[in-house]
């Protein structure tokens, strides 16, 4: 019993980190990479499809993005998408290859971006701490029905602090090394 509340909770804490990873993905370096145009879909044949099924993306240098359409009467819709995306990015036509300049980010514009950070990892310590909160609450629950004893549930409590404060650390040094490449020129 005590296995299996341990075994969720580190599952469900582990899903928290892999969502915040994901989250840090989508802020923007200054760098670019594949995955900035993740989120984008464009209208293919009446559906909205992700970009990365419409067009091959890839990264043609440091700060520069290049998308190429499979069909070539999707480069105006597609070049469209990322200009009305929330990213604020300006990609330039030519012929079928949409290239996307990433411009440098300012010092301003780097702080903003950090507190967004801080936020997002913020939000993942909460949602661990909510997850350590739920598995004491079913040991305490496994106590008053008396399918466990009390030394059991203090001792799987302890056990729940040690793998939420784990967590924790995990978000904080994914949180800084993501600060670090954001204040890096």
């Amino acid at each position: 019993m005590i296995a299996n509340i341990k075994q969720d909770a580190e599952k469900r804490m582990k899903k928290s980190i892999e969502s915040l990873q994901g989250e840090l993905q989508k802020v923007r370096t200054g760098r670019a990479h594949t995955s900035l145009l993740d989120h984008i879909t464009v209208e293919y044949y009446g559906n909205q499809s992700p970009l990365s099924q419409v067009a091959n993306i890839t990264v043609s240098d440091a700060r520069t993005l290049t998308v190429t359409p499979w069909d070539k009467a999707m480069v105006a819709k597609i070049e469209k998408a990322i200009q009305s995306s929330d990213l604020g990015l300006n990609p330039a036509t030519s012929g079928t290859v949409i290239r996307v300049p990433l411009p440098a980010l300012t010092e301003e514009r780097r702080k903003d971006l950090v507190k967004v950070v801080r936020h997002e990892g913020e939000n993942a310590r909460v949602a661990i701490r909510n997850v350590r909160r739920d598995a004491i609450a079913e040991l305490k629950k496994a106590l008053k029905e008396k399918a466990i004893s009390e030394d059991e549930q203090r001792k799987a409590e302890d056990q729940m602090q040690k793998l939420t404060d784990q967590n924790i650390a995990e978000v904080d040094k994914l949180l800084q090394g993501k600060e670090k490449e954001l204040m890096e020129i």
